[in-house]
């Protein structure tokens, strides 16, 4: 039997390609489940729309990271923290630390969870941050830690 998978399913395939299964396979796992639809014309039209629809939505997120990643690339931020004797930080500074200075900063809104930052920054220093916009588009900005001031 010939079906057009609507998933990703390992081992046989990618969502829209039309793949020659057992009627059995097919009857009882794929299409139960929503993994695939017999491929009669209607259902290979409906899934290639549904392939168009998200093709253009991963290209309007590549415009809008690569508009801010125009924005904020090479930029640099200073982040003032309290500083023990040692010149250690107390605390850290985070990516959401990173990401709220942006917005204040620059007036760029970037989710925390695409700056890539291993670990928390714990020294005082100038720091280069890489910021994963999509899979495709990537931008850096320097992090300067520094003392507060002590009045």
């Amino acid at each position: 039997m010939k079906v057009i998978l609507t998933k990703d399913v390992e081992g046989w395939g990618t969502i829209g390609d039309i793949i020659e299964v057992k009627d059995g396979f097919a009857r009882n796992y794929l299409i139960p489940k929503g993994l695939a639809y017999p491929a009669t014309d209607n259902y290979v039209r409906m899934v290639q729309n549904i392939l168009q629809q998200k093709a253009r939505k991963l290209e309007k997120e590549k415009e809008k990271a690569l508009q801010i990643a125009e924005k904020v690339d090479g930029v640099e931020i200073v982040l003032k923290k309290k500083v023990g004797i040692t010149g250690k930080l107390y605390g850290s500074v985070t990516a959401a630390d990173i990401a709220e200075a942006v917005k204040e900063q620059h007036g760029v809104e970037i989710d925390r969870k695409k700056i890539m930052l291993r670990n928390p920054i714990r020294d005082i220093g100038i720091y280069t941050i890489k910021i994963r916009l999509h899979p495709q588009v990537s931008a850096t900005i320097k992090v300067n830690v520094q003392p507060e001031s002590q009045e």
